[in-house]
């Protein structure tokens, strides 16, 4: 197992990366601190060492999650849904607790994974307290449920002989609708089908999987559809830890895809989701604030795409009255394989500056690799105040340390006077399979639930947009060390990151706030996002659930 290194301090890496203990589904498992020929691993989490021994630790804890694969996985659903009688729920043996094994909770991170919003959580916590005042739950919400009776059955120290011959789970859900009982059942099978993966029971695992995928689609309602994707991840890690397809290249799938969409499908779904802007126009705005004083203003895109942020930028500027612009310089970061898509971008921006005789000099800075950026490569002259906009771009290079950190040297000697980070808001880079598994679970389940709400069923956007995030979903799921190139991490992990290049956080203002607040209540479906405060960043979340960071940033 190959293992990557993205660190300089022991005692950072042991702060950051080992902040969180090592989850399965079989147990809590503390590690120490890995290492291997004194080198020390990836501050970002990158890979799990010593893979194998790890899992046979965890295969020592006792198996207790048997129950929901124990019942018949053929029985029709139509005869499921009919049978409303409870089964009854024997005690625990609490007389026998001493001569038990310890066991621990198969899905820990679950318990935790409550909403982090102050407010606006009816989806997340109330659907499944208050079912008698129904209402229809969010994607999340049903796979939340469904995790919340995984756990209490794993959690519980049942008797010998006990097993469930009728239904899968012994709980009252008739607050919900037939189709939420469904959708919340399925889940389940799939969360006993990756503890069986992660406990290595292929067989086992293959036929809750066939269970999974035979009661889904990618054409069935959201929770069906994420089933789906996740089934067929599971299905892939399987084959690959069977060792029956040769490991990949490092390549980001997920990246290449999005770059092979037309700048046209870009922008029509980029306009539908209502985060996108959120994010966008904030960013700007606080872009403009720092520059209000500027007359020689340089732009440093780390991922121009088709400039829709550039614009809103360039309109800003050209409105100014006290501080009349002299010249906006735009260089755009890409790489070799991107050159035609970069430039054809670069012709549509200067046409648009033409119109608002804005002057105007666009430069594309195209390298193979991100190692081979350098401070010369932006021609910055010294009167000019340079910003950074970087929209969910350093994830890209979580699992390239070289790139990540010969990139970050550079900025430090640019000095910017400020920076624009837009990152997901979520933990998808954990060592342990499990973590990842479940975050990308909720995580990906409110993103296809907001995909459902704001675009139609027939909508090409959003069979696009849920095309690229299975392509996600599975590398992270089905994926170790090189091959995983989908990784993400939260806003904390990155301001102790930054904080290594003497960079501060700076709060955004109340213009910014009152910005991005405006903007989501401009969609249909607006009065679903949350716009909330996480120190000086702001958090964007749907329905309760956490998606995306936008952070401000400058260097001493």
């Amino acid at each position: 197992m190959e293992i990557d290194h993205f660190s300089s301090t022991h005692d950072f890496v042991e702060e950051v990366v080992f902040q969180d203990k090592q989850h399965s589904f079989s147990g809590i498992i503390s590690n120490p601190l890995p290492k291997e020929n004194d080198q020390l691993p990836n501050m970002f989490n990158n890979n799990q060492n010593h893979h194998h021994h790890q899992q046979q630790q965890e295969f020592e804890v006792c198996n207790f999650m048997s129950l929901l694969e124990d019942i018949n996985i053929n029985l029709e659903t139509d005869q499921q849904k009919n049978l409303h009688h409870k089964v009854p729920i024997p005690k625990p043996l609490e007389n026998n607790i001493q001569k038990m094994p310890q066991y621990l909770s198969s899905l820990e991170i679950l318990r935790n994974h409550g909403s982090r919003f102050n407010r606006n959580n009816t989806i997340n916590t109330k659907a499944s307290s208050n079912l008698e005042q129904h209402q229809k739950m969010s994607t999340e919400g049903i796979i939340r449920v469904a995790g919340a009776r995984y756990t209490q059955y794993s959690s519980s120290h049942w008797s010998d002989n006990f097993c469930i011959q009728t239904h899968p789970y012994g709980f009252d859900l008739n607050g919900l609708s037939e189709e939420e009982n469904r959708d919340i059942e399925l889940a389940q099978f799939l969360y006993v089908a990756a503890e069986r993966v992660s406990l290595q029971q292929y067989e086992r695992a293959k036929k809750l999987l066939l269970y999974c995928q035979w009661n889904s689609s990618i054409t069935g309602n959201c929770v069906q559809r994420i089933v789906f994707h996740f089934a067929q991840a599971l299905q892939e890690r399987i084959v690959k830890e069977t060792g029956r397809v040769v490991k990949g290249s490092d390549k980001n799938e997920e990246s290449e895809l999005i770059e092979k969409m037309g700048s046209k499908k870009a922008l029509m779904c980029h306009q539908k989701l209502p985060f996108n802007q959120v994010m966008q126009f904030t960013g700007i705005q606080a872009i403009v604030e720092h520059v209000k004083f500027e007359t020689k203003i340089h732009l440093i895109d780390f991922d121009i795409k088709s400039g829709v942020q550039c614009i809103a930028l360039m309109q800003a500027l050209s409105e100014r009255q006290d501080c009349i612009v002299e010249i906006f310089k735009l260089s755009a970061i890409g790489l070799n394989t991107c050159k035609n898509k970069i430039e054809e971008t670069g012709k549509n921006l200067a046409s648009f500056a033409e119109s608002l005789n804005l002057p105007f000099l666009y430069k594309p800075v195209l390298v193979e690799d991100m190692l081979e950026i350098k401070e010369d490569d932006f021609e910055i002259e010294k009167d000019e105040a340079v910003a950074v906009y970087s929209p969910y771009f350093l994830r890209t290079l979580i699992s390239k340390q070289d790139c990540m950190e010969n990139l970050m040297r550079v900025l430090r000697d640019i000095k910017p006077c400020i920076m624009i980070v837009l990152e997901t808001e979520a933990s998808l880079n954990s060592q342990s399979f499990v973590n990842r598994f479940v975050e990308a679970l909720f995580f990906y389940s409110a993103f296809f639930d907001m995909a459902e709400t704001c675009m139609s069923e027939e909508d090409e956007c959003r069979m696009i947009t849920e095309g690229i995030l299975s392509v996600g979903l599975r590398n992270i799921v089905a994926s170790e060390g090189r091959e995983r190139t989908v990784r993400n991490v939260k806003i904390d992990v990155w301001r102790r990151f930054f904080a290594r290049y003497r960079m501060v956080e700076t709060r955004f203002s109340e213009a910014c706030v009152y910005q991005a607040e405006l903007v989501s209540k401009e969609f249909d479906d607006g009065k679903f996002c949350d716009v909330e405060k996480n120190g000086k960043c702001l958090i964007l979340g749907w329905k309760g659930t956490p998606m995306y960071s936008i952070s401000a940033w400058r260097f001493l």
